[in-house]
């Protein structure tokens, strides 16, 4: 009796070990057959986006994270338990944007392209959306994280971009002798873990018309902003763009062939692991050949709602619809100064 006790007692401690490593277990499946396992210990969050189907990103305990994209994963899941991104979405992108700092797509995918920069040890540089009918990129958007590498110099040689067919894309004599600055929305020195990743931000896919004034003062001072409040939160999901439609450009186009935009803008979405919160604003700016010096970005700041209205373009709309529409609704500048 006593053997079939000691024997019964071992099962049913190696039956709760067991049941304690899949509750503390996620498991993620490549498309190539590798499995990858994070236990308790190492992560500290594991967010699955939508229905396993389009990504995961791993919140590392070392505070460095990292994304498994839906072009890699099969299947992702919690041995037992755990915690999942609800998919209550009904906005969500329906191609390959699935992260979280994608804005919706748009509507007409014949006349738009999704374009993606990556490197292999580093992943995804940026993506933009480009549209052929207007010859411009709609937006630009990426990650960023308070422990990025800042080793790589700055490349400064720009690039026409092959991706796009000759016929719709820009153009480096678009820009010569034209008076425009060839003005970056992902910026050379938000990438500078590798000179590979450096380069890609010279692709003119990433570039807009912008007068140096404006280009190389008030737009590079919120450049910097942001790359300061990228290292007090855990992951910062970033838009930078600038305005496309008919009624948001000036009748002058750079060397009268490319649009000029009236007015150049961030979306900006703080992820703040500790409290496991998200806070999103805005900054819209004017687009004006003079030098604006000494600028408070609360002045400039507004809600993402207000971008919205402003731009007709939905941001952050891969975010599950309850916190998106609790964070668009407010601007809450004070939250986005920096530590004393």
């Amino acid at each position: 009796m006593r053997k079939y006790f000691f024997a019964l007692t071992l099962l049913l401690c190696s039956l709760t070990a067991m049941a304690q490593e899949r509750k503390d277990t996620v498991v993620i499946t490549l498309r190539n057959g590798t499995e990858v396992r994070y236990t308790s210990d190492k992560f500290d969050r594991v967010q699955i986006i939508y229905n396993l189907r389009y990504g995961v990103k791993v919140y590392l305990k070392n505070g460095k994270s990292k994304d498994y994209l839906a072009t890699e994963v099969r299947i992702a899941k919690y041995q037992s338990g755990g915690e999942v991104v609800a998919d209550n979405n009904r906005n969500r992108n329906l191609y390959r944007a699935k992260l979280l700092e994608y804005p919706h797509l748009a509507e007409d995918s014949t006349m738009n392209q999704l374009i993606i920069k990556s490197t292999p040890e580093f992943g995804i540089t940026y993506s933009a959306e480009w549209s052929y009918r207007d010859k411009a990129n709609r937006w630009s958007c990426y990650q960023m994280y308070k422990n990025m590498l800042d080793t790589a110099s700055r490349n400064n040689d720009f690039y026409e971009d092959e991706e796009i067919p000759e016929q719709y894309r820009s153009k480096l004599a678009d820009y010569k002798s034209s008076g425009f600055s060839r003005g970056h929305l992902c910026p050379s020195a938000d990438r500078r873990c590798s000179d590979d990743q450096n380069k890609q931000t010279f692709f003119l896919s990433n570039i807009q018309p912008q007068w140096q004034n404006h280009n190389g003062v008030l737009w590079s001072n919120f450049e910097k902003k942001v790359r300061d409040w990228a290292d007090i939160c855990d992951t910062l999901y970033v838009v930078k763009a600038a305005t496309i439609r008919s009624d948001q450009v000036y009748e002058e186009k750079c060397n009268g062939k490319l649009l000029v935009p009236r007015y150049f803008y961030m979306a900006l979405l703080a992820y703040y692991k500790e409290t496991d919160k998200y806070e999103a604003m805005a900054l819209w700016t004017v687009h004006e050949d003079k030098s604006v010096t000494g600028a408070d970005f609360k002045d400039y700041a507004i809600s993402i709602d207000e971008l919205e209205e402003l731009t007709g373009i939905d941001f952050f709309c891969n975010l599950p619809d309850d916190i998106e529409d609790e964070v668009e609704r407010e601007c809450h500048k004070d939250k986005w100064k920096l530590p004393e």
